[in-house]
C-alpha cells in the first residue's frame, strides 16, 4: 500500500478527476460487463498501450547525442564521451548547490500506435557515485503542437549525491504531469498526446572519468476508456513460479525517513522479492547501514533506494523499475497489460508480474484488508484459474502467499473507476505493472516479452 497519507492517492484523484481512466495495454477489451460475467469468445479488441523503448546499438545510433557515445556489447549503453558543458544544480530537497559536467542524448520522435492520454517514462542505469541522470518527455498533440520538455526524473542509484526525485508543478493548458505520469487533463475533450521523444542528460562530477550508463529508456503510451468493470477471462494452464515472501507490515516503524515502512513500503518490498527470485541480491557492503537485528534487511535498502524524495514514498513506479535494474544484468519497464491472460502468459514462461490495484476489503475475497493503492506480486495460477499472489501487506513471510478469485483479482487491477468506502468515484490503475527479467533472455521469455512490445 502505499503511505499513510497516500501520494498515489492523491495522484490517482487527480488523475480520476482530470484524465477519468487509467491505463491498460494492447490486448485489453474496453467492454463493461457486469463483475458476474463470464468470459466468452468476443472481437479483438482495440489497442489501447503502446511501449516503445530504445535499448539495442541502432537505437542509440537513431538519436541525437551531445558529448555522448554508445558503449558497444552484448548490452549497448550510453555513456558520457566528452561533456557538452557544466551547470550549477541546487538540489531542492539539501538546499546545497553543485557544479555537475553533462552530456545528451535525445531519441527520435515515436508516433504512438496509440492517441494517449497518458504517458509514463521508465529507464534502466548504472549510476556510479558521483553521477545520475534526468529524464524528460516530450509530446505532440494532434494539432501538431507540443507540450514543454518535462521532467518524468531525477534519478540516481544512491543518495549521496543527489536526492531522487519527481517534480511538481509541470504542465500546459492541456495537460499535467502527476508524479510519474504525463496525463491529459480532459480526455473527454479529444485531446490526445500522438507522439513523444525522451531526452537523456547524464551527470558526472566536473573533471572526474566518471560516467552513468543507460541500458534503456522509453515510455508506455495509452488511452483506455472509463470502466467501473472489465470481461472476465477464460483461466489457462496452471502453474506457479517459487519466488521469496517478504510482509511488508513487519517493517512498521522502521525508518520514518523513508516513510515508515509498513503500508508504505508494498512497491519496494514487491521488486525485492523479484529481484531476488533471479537470483540478484543486495551485497553485504549495500546492506551495512541497515540497523542490526532488523529483519529482511534487504527490504529496508530497496525502500530506501526506491524512494522519491518529492512524492515522500517509495511507490513511485519508475523508480521501483530503475531499481531493479541496478542489479546485475537486470531489464525492468513500468506498462500495462490487458488481461490475466497476459500474465498468465508471462508466468508460463518463468516472468512474475508486479500489478498495481485499489480496492474496498469486501472487494478482493480473503485480503482482510481495503486498500486506496497497492502493489503485489502476482507469482502463479491455480488450476481453476485463480491468481496466486505474494502480497507483502501480510503479517509475517509465511503469510504472504495468497489465493484470490480471479473475476474480483482481474476487475480491481484493470478498471478505471471505482467506488471507495463513500461511494465517492475514484480512479483505478487500469492494469500498471512492473515487468522485470534478466539480460539475455531465453527463447520463450524472449517472444512473450516481444508480443507485449517490451524488448
Amino acid at each position: 500500500m502505499t503511505s499513510p497519507t497516500s501520494r498515489r492517492t492523491v495522484l490517482t484523484a487527480a488523475l480520476a478527476a482530470a484524465a477519468g481512466a487509467g491505463t491498460v495495454a494492447s490486448s485489453a477489451a474496453p467492454a463493461s460487463a457486469a463483475l458476474s460475467s463470464p468470459a466468452g469468445p468476443s472481437a479483438p479488441p482495440a489497442a489501447l498501450v503502446d511501449n516503445r523503448f530504445w535499448h539495442t546499438y541502432t537505437d542509440w545510433r537513431c538519436g541525437t547525442g551531445d558529448g555522448t557515445r554508445i558503449l558497444p556489447g552484448a548490452r549497448p549503453g550510453l555513456v558520457i564521451a566528452t561533456p557538452a558543458g557544466r551547470l550549477d544544480h541546487t538540489d531542492p530537497h539539501t538546499g546545497e548547490t553543485a557544479a555537475w559536467d553533462y552530456a545528451t542524448w535525445t531519441s527520435p520522435v515515436h508516433r504512438s500506435a496509440v492517441p494517449a492520454t497518458e504517458v509514463i517514462a521508465s529507464w534502466n542505469a548504472r549510476t556510479p557515485a558521483g553521477t545520475w541522470i534526468q529524464v524528460e518527455l516530450s509530446g505532440r498533440y494532434a494539432d501538431g503542437t507540443a507540450t514543454p520538455w518535462f521532467v518524468m526524473g531525477r534519478w540516481a542509484a544512491g543518495d549521496g549525491d543527489i536526492r531522487r526525485t519527481s517534480v511538481d508543478g509541470q504542465g500546459d493548458p492541456r495537460s499535467t504531469v502527476w508524479t510519474d505520469t504525463l496525463s491529459v487533463d480532459d480526455p473527454a475533450s479529444g485531446v490526445r498526446l500522438v507522439s513523444f521523444r525522451l531526452r537523456l542528460t547524464l551527470y558526472r562530477a566536473p573533471g572526474s572519468r566518471l560516467t552513468p550508463t543507460v541500458w534503456r529508456v522509453g515510455a508506455m503510451a495509452s488511452d483506455v476508456p472509463d470502466r467501473f468493470t472489465v470481461p472476465g477471462t477464460a483461466p489457462g494452464p496452471a502453474r506457479e513460479l517459487p519466488v521469496p515472501r517478504y510482509s511488508q507490515n513487519i517493517h512498521l516503524g522502521q525508518y520514518p525517513e523513508y516513510d515508515n515502512g509498513g503500508e508504505a513500503w508494498c512497491s519496494p518490498t514487491s521488486s525485492q522479492m523479484i529481484i531476488e527470485y533471479w537470483g540478484r541480491k543486495p551485497t553485504a557492503e549495500d546492506l551495512a547501514w541497515v540497523k542490526p537485528g532488523l529483519p529482511d534487511p534487504q527490504v529496508c535498502h530497496a525502500a530506501r533506494n526506491t524512494y522519491d524524495y518529492q512524492y515522500g514514498g517509495c511507490g513511485n513506479w519508475p523508480f521501483n523499475a530503475a531499481y531493479a535494474a541496478t542489479y546485475r544484468d537486470m531489464n525492468a519497464v513500468v506498462t500495462r497489460l490487458g488481461s490475466l491472460t497476459d500474465v498468465e502468459r508471462l508466468v508460463r514462461a518463468g516472468i512474475p508480474v508486479i500489478t498495481s490495484q485499489s480496492f474496498l476489503k469486501e472487494e478482493l475475497t480473503g485480503a482482510g484488508y481495503g486498500t486506496s493503492g497497492h502493489l503485489m506480486t502476482v507469482i502463479g495460477f491455480t488450476p481453476e484459474g485463480d491468481v496466486i499472489a505474494n502480497d507483502p501487506a501480510s503479517p509475517d513471510n509465511d503469510a504472504v502467499r495468497r489465493v484470490y478469485r480471479r473475476r474480483e483479482f482481474e476487475n480491481i487491477w484493470l478498471r478505471t473507476k471505482r467506488y471507495d468506502a463513500e461511494g465517492k468515484v475514484r480512479s483505478g490503475t487500469g492494469g500498471v505493472c512492473y515487468v522485470y527479467w534478466p539480460d539475455r533472455p531465453t527463447p520463450s521469455r524472449q517472444r512473450v516479452l516481444r508480443s507485449l512490445g517490451l524488448v
